[in-house]
């Protein structure tokens, strides 16, 4: 036979290339040697010119056949002679009639039975037309020897824990790195397909050639071999995933397992390319079909090959209200060839017109692994979401697919048509034998096959090699959205079933196989998926039945040498962990402190040490940890028993040094309940012996007379020590008087106890393993009083009640320097705070170099003012602008006097209360503008602090700077505050805040605990340039009236024009606005930030003003802060709105032209008519929001019954939208509605349609969905029912001219402006809708990573 080249450098029959040109013999054969036969058929479709003897070689090869042991006659004659089987003549002279169908039977020769075609025969697999071709498998060649499984898993014994211990199945499972069961499911399957695994391991890594981590196929080797030789429960996954290109954050994306299927052979085929398993995913899982068009009428056939390496099954077909029940069902279902006719007719090439026509798929070839998908994964068009099918399907264990190969319809016509017989060209043919629809490179699917025999050869299999096993089932367990997946194996060593689920290897039976069907036990209704479980098979794995192809797992001592070195590396790692696991197991792991020499700090860090160190090399070991060397000597330090929470040395370790640290530690354990210290002394002093059973006390010694509490010392006494030997005790250790000496406990935080009876002990005093006493010794008469009475416990009481805030102050300007004014209660150490240290800081024209822009803008009357200010006035102005210019205080530590201002005071007061107010933005939008609320200031001496002790009693008292600063506390003793409850005024809270003054404008802060004390403070980097802040040491029982008074020297400004925001974390600022509250919620080092602003009297409420533009692109604009209050018109609050709507918001306009109206989020909603009292008509809140809305004609709306919709005009004839008008309806009828939209736009009323938005304001909506997507004309009679629900004002109604066609759009402009709308809708931020969590992409990057390639797709 003559060969042709093909594009592929293929040789192709001649008759191939000229198959258009020469009819073709349609046989039909029945095998009728078989009673399992004899219903099936056998089809040949040949070129006319085949010769008998060919015809009966091409029949030998599709049955699976010897040739010459059968023989062919005629079905339907009489005579039942058989065909001359070495007849050279061709069918058509044979009696064969080309273009229709001839029938045919296989009969017995001589009365014996046909013999089956055996490898050795040379005729089973091959399937080309050509004599000389070879065979080929499709899998590797089967392997002599025993199977590796069953003793390759033998379990011996072991060290590792029983976690770590090898399944007693003897197979390894898999780690699940977060939501990796589908990886793990395919592993598994890879692994347990003899043909695959061998092959893997018979390649070979160059390590030269390529990095091993990103090598796909060295990763799945390595993994193969630890599965077949670990002694682990089981293994991670890592290596193999970052091959993959993987992160850390791909282990929380779960795929789909065929997804990843496919993704992974086409990696390992392109990893492979240029090596001997080059088309090895070809060989095992590529199986062809046929996708063909044939014309009803003349027979005509077009026709390409495809490539496939798996088959999607259905499930439920599109629009069936039945699921199919098996496999078998859904794979004829597959095959079933549809009819073309009506409007899909086919156009025929032969017959030059359009024709009914049958389109279909044939098997041409099935793979040696055969893989099926089980489409459960749908699509609900109803609901737009993915679900997923539970209903059953069975599937058999052996799966006979040759039904399934080559199907005619036997009801189709006599046909002359092309075929695919031989054609080794996928997808190729002759311009008229292909239809339009089927183009060579369409036909281009993934791998080639590799079969360089024809296909006829190939398709005629006998029967017995078609017969697939049943060997993987990959469950999906949950839903679309997610859920888990595992597989059920087979071993083919001893064909016991395993389920694989993920580390858990587990025997399973045949019962367990049968549960993964799915469905429920009932009827296949439509609706039978929604009860069933939702466990289920999801891709089976079939491998084809030939005992002598059928390879064996690869024994250890049979693995190539590579392997082995491979083994051997594995081993040796596994036994360093197994050492390294062992050493660890051995390592006590304690937490170890230190206080540093150098950097005086308390360090911490983790002490590891092997059980069998002593106590000497333990020490060694803490000392270079903590890096002391070169700091002190190593013979100065010494570990010892620490209780970290309770600051207390338990015990030391003298003549222990060469004890093992495990017997000291108590073993090793996984957490212990104390820690280790590694303690330092000087070189002059000597270690202190630590006994059990004593108690560390620290002992704080007070001074009465600097008012100072100096840091602790440390002292350690026995419990059944009396208060008379504690005393002599302390006295020892800090050299005070031990016949004077009171000692005061501090139990607990509020709990001061006054140790005063001799004879009592430590033990029924309270003392605990680890306490703080203060000490005092003096010849005062302070300890004649009262307890509670005396100085040392009002110092003791404000030393446990005192917190240290972070104050960021507003940056001072002209205006707020000229009017600033001192607090009456300001002290003299505040008024220092400002005179001190002249030229150590910056000029004042410096710092108002760097003022804000909205502080600079204040009223030029203010300056001028301040310029005809009296002498005696503007001197005291200019020694409190001297805020800026900080020296420190040993300079002129009393030359301040505190110098009465009232007059200044008052006319400050009235100043900046007109002043202030615009100045301030929203509470809740000081994260979002800063430039209208924050205003950047001078960083502050760190050299100076101010220091006050206002008592209603002795007046200010000065505290020395021996404040511990570990004793300040977020929650300390409030004894002293016994029987007087704080202010919680509910009523007051409920209408705001409250007020800082009384009727008589007297104070009402309570003067008791007024402990204040301020320290300039630079803050950290980040903050912003010229930010000037305090270090505030303050009493947490003050009120924030009095905590804000006690500011107003900083500030600049009375306390009635400032707010304090309280910041949290993420920077959030809350503002504190209840004036009677304490500051007991606030803790060390919270952070506090003022703005400036009028601050809330009672009864009033902060509204934010927000502009209301109907026809903007963005409808809400915020405008300013302003105050309303309680008993106020509307009227009366647009009055005082007006003055500032004008000056700082450039609004031209007069005071019937604008209107208040409800805002809720950004809906506009009821107009507030102007005789509205706030809360009697009007509900009113803290941080309310209002719109305001300018009017182009006077107010409408005159009553509360009227109604006011805003209505907007669709224009579909010009695909617009027009802009929005008011309309004011008397009632909520819809004919009132129709008739004033009449009037407005002259439509009739009978044309005009309404609908009412959807969403938030503006109800945006596409233009090219508005016509058909929208409630047009609702049948209703009132607004106020549904599906209209129109009961407020600010609704927003559409309306149309139903007479007005949509205009007709081109493609090309409807994509043009979808668009537009697409970005339209986007930057208006509407139309937000459900989008569920969109799924990453599954993808292998062969190159590591996808940073190296972005552009890989």
């Amino acid at each position: 036979m003559e060969m042709v080249p093909s594009e592929e450098k293929q040789l192709v029959p001649k008759e191939i290339e000229s198959a258009a040109e020469e009819p073709r013999v349609l046989c039909i054969v029945q095998d009728t040697t078989n009673a399992k036969t004899v219903n099936e058929r056998l089809t040949l479709n040949l070129p006319a010119s085949t010769t008998v003897n060919k015809f009966y070689e091409d029949v030998a090869h599709k049955a699976g056949y010897v040739n010459g042991t059968f023989s062919l006659a005629w079905a339907n004659a009489g005579d039942t002679a058989p065909l001359d089987q070495a007849g050279e003549m061709s069918l058509v002279l044979s009696g064969f009639e080309a273009g229709k169908k001839n029938f045919l039977q296989l009969t017995d020769k001589d009365g014996e039975q046909p013999q089956i075609a055996s490898d050795e025969s040379g005729t089973a697999d091959s399937s080309g037309l050509d004599d000389s071709s070879q065979d080929r498998f499709i899998g590797p060649l089967p392997r002599d020897g025993t199977v590796g499984c069953s003793s390759d898993y033998s379990s011996p014994s072991y060290s590792y824990s029983s976690i770590l211990n090898k399944s007693e199945t003897g197979y390894v499972g898999l780690v699940n790195q977060a939501m990796t069961c589908y990886l793990n499911s395919l592993l598994q399957t890879l692994f347990m397909t003899p043909e695959f695994r061998n092959a893997l391991y018979n390649w070979e890594f160059e390590e030269s050639e390529e990095d091993p981590v990103t090598s796909i196929p060295y990763q799945l080797q390595r993994l193969f071999v630890l599965l077949q030789t670990s002694k682990k429960r089981a293994i991670e996954t890592t290596d193999v995933t970052r091959s993959f290109g993987w992160d850390s954050s791909e282990a929380w994306q779960q795929h789909d397992v065929q997804e990843l299927c496919r993704v992974m052979f086409d990696a390992l085929e392109q990893k492979w390319k240029q090596t001997e398993q080059a088309d090895l995913i070809n060989q095992l899982y590529q199986g062809k079909l046929k996708d063909y068009v044939r014309c009803l009428e003349c027979g005509y056939e077009s026709w390409r090959i495809d490539t496939y390496l798996d088959i999607p099954l259905v499930i439920r077909p599109f629009g069936a209200s039945q699921a199919f029940g098996s496999v078998e069902e859904a794979l004829q279902a597959f095959v079933q060839p549809e009819t073309l006719d009506g409007p899909n007719q086919y156009f025929c090439e032969r017959c030059k017109k359009k024709c009914d026509a049958r389109k279909g798929l044939r098997f041409l070839h099935f793979p040696y692994l055969l893989t099926l998908q089980l489409k459960r994964f749908d699509f609900d068009y109803t609901t737009m979401h993915r679900i997923k099918l539970n209903d059953r399907m069975t599937f058999p264990e052996e799966l006979d697919m040759s039904p399934f190969i080559d199907v005619e319809d036997e009801k189709s016509p006599q046909t002359e048509s092309c075929t695919d017989s031989g054609a080794e060209n996928e997808g190729s043919c002759h311009s008229d034998q292909m239809s339009n629809d089927f183009s060579t490179d369409d036909a281009v699917d993934e791998g080639i096959c590799l079969d360089n025999t024809s296909t006829a050869e190939r398709v005629l299999k006998p029967k017995s090699s078609l017969t697939f096993e049943l060997f993987s089932v990959m469950v999906h367990s949950g839903s679309a959205a997610g859920g888990h997946y595992y597989a059920c194996i087979k071993s083919f060593s001893d064909s016991q079933w395993y389920s694989f689920n993920d580390q858990h290897v587990s025997k399973i039976t045949q019962d367990d196989i049968r549960k993964t069907y799915g469905g429920s036990s009932g009827s296949r209704g439509y609706y039978s998926s929604a009860f069933a479980s939702s466990t289920n098979a999801y891709m089976l794995m079939y491998r084809l039945k030939d005992p002598s192809r059928n390879a064996k797992f690869l024994e250890v001592e049979d693995f190539p040498e590579h392997i082995k070195r491979l083994v051997q590396r594995e081993k040796e790692s596994e036994e360093q962990e197994k050492r390294q696991r062992e050493i660890e197991r051995n390592t006590c792991k304690i937490k170890l402190f230190c206080m540093h020499p150098v950097k005086l700090m308390m360090m911490e860090n983790k002490l590891e040490v092997h059980k069998d160190k002593t106590l000497r090399e333990a020490t060694e070991m803490a000392y270079k940890l903590m890096d002391l060397e070169g700091v002190v000597p190593l013979d100065c330090c010494r570990l010892v028993k620490y209780d970290e929470f309770h600051e207390y040395l338990e015990r030391s370790y003298e003549g222990e040094e060469d004890m093992p640290m495990g017997l000291l530690l108590g073993g090793v354990k996984s957490s212990y309940m104390f820690d280790l210290l590694l303690e330092i002394r000087r070189p002059d002093q000597a270690f202190q012996p630590y006994k059990p059973g004593e108690v560390m006390v620290k002992v704080h010694v007070v001074d009465l007379k600097s008012e100072s509490i100096a840091a602790p010392v440390s002292v350690r006494a026995y419990l059944n020590q009396t208060i008379t030997e504690f005393k002599q005790l302390i006295a020892q250790a800090t050299g005070l008087c031990a016949e004077t000496m009171r000692v005061v406990l501090e139990r607990c935080y509020n709990d001061l106890r006054l140790l005063y009876v001799p004879n009592k002990t430590l033990k029924a005093e309270g003392f605990f393993r680890s306490n703080k006493v203060f000490v005092e010794s003096s010849d005062s008469t302070d300890h004649q009083v009262a307890f509670t009475d005396s100085v040392l416990w009002k110092l003791l009481d404000r030393h446990g009640n005192t917190i240290r805030l972070f104050v960021s102050l507003p940056e001072q300007s002209p205006g707020s320097l000229a009017n600033r004014t001192s607090c009456p209660k300001a002290s003299a150490d505040s008024e220092d705070f400002f005179d001190g240290a002249k030229g150590s800081r910056k000029s004042v024209e410096a710092i108002l170099e760097e003022s804000t822009e909205k502080l600079k803008n204040l009223s030029l009357q203010q300056q001028q003012q301040q310029q005809t200010s009296s002498t005696s006035d503007s001197q005291k102005s200019s020694e409190h602008s001297e805020f800026e210019h900080i020296e420190s205080p040993a300079q002129e530590p009393d030359a301040v006097s505190q110098p009465s201002q009232t007059e200044n005071s008052t006319r400050v007061a009235s100043d900046t209360e007109n002043q202030f107010p615009s100045e301030e933005r929203s509470d809740s939008d000081v994260n979002n503008d800063r430039s209208t609320s924050s205003v950047d200031s001078d960083i502050l001496s760190s050299s100076h602090s101010s220091d006050t002790l206002c008592n209603a009693d002795s007046g200010p008292l000065p505290l020395a700077n021996g404040l511990d600063s570990h004793s300040i506390t977020s929650s300390r003793r409030s004894k002293a505050h016994e029987g007087k409850k704080e202010t919680w005024d509910t009523a007051e809270e409920d209408s705001g805040t409250d007020s800082e003054y009384d009727e008589n404008g007297k104070s009402k802060t309570d003067a008791q605990y007024l402990y204040f004390k301020t320290e300039p403070y630079s803050q950290e980097d980040g903050a912003a340039e010229g930010q000037k802040s305090l270090l505030v040491h303050v009493d947490k029982r003050i009120t924030l009236a009095a905590f804000k008074q006690n500011l107003e020297p900083f500030v600049g400004v009375p306390s009635t024009q400032f707010k304090v925001f309280r910041v949290y974390a993420n920077n959030q600022e809350f503002e504190s606005v209840r004036l009677n509250e304490t500051l007991s919620s606030f803790s060390d080092d919270n952070k506090i930030t003022i703005r400036l602003g009028r601050a809330l009297k009672k009864g009033e409420y902060r509204v934010k003003v927000y502009q209301l533009l109907v026809n903007d692109p963005e409808p809400c604009k915020f405008l300013l802060d302003t105050v309303f209050a309680k008993g106020m018109t509307v009227r009366q609050s647009k009055e005082e709105l007006l003055p500032q709507l004008i000056d700082h918001c450039k609004l031209d306009i007069s005071l019937d032209r604008f209107r208040l109206r409800k805002k809720t989020w950004k809906n506009p909603g009821t107009v507030f008519l102007d005789y509205h009292v706030y809360e009697e008509d009007i509900n009113i809140s803290s941080n309310w929001e209002v719109f305001l809305e300018v009017l182009e004609e006077p107010e409408r709306m005159k009553s509360m019954s009227q109604l006011a919709v805003l209505t907007r005009r669709w224009c579909p004839s010009q695909m617009k939208l027009e802009a929005f008008r008011e309309v004011v309806l008397e009632s909520s009828s819809v004919e009132e509605l129709k008739e004033k939209l009449s009037e407005m736009i002259r439509i009739p009323l009978e044309n005009l349609e309404f609908a009412k938005g959807r969403g938030t304001f503006p109800c945006d909506i596409s233009v090219l969905e508005i016509h058909q997507d929208l409630d047009w004309n609702p049948k209703v009679s009132t607004l106020n029912v549904w599906p209209l629900y129109i009961c407020d004002d600010g609704a927003v109604i559409f309306y149309r001219d139903s007479t007005e066609e949509l205009m007709d759009l081109s493609e090309e402009e409807r994509n043009e402006l979808m668009k537009k709308e697409s970005s339209r809708l986007l930057k208006t931020g509407h139309r937000v809708s459900y989008s569920p969590r969109k799924e990453k992409a599954l993808k292998i990057y062969l190159d590591g990573g996808p940073t190296k390639d972005p552009g890989q797709d």
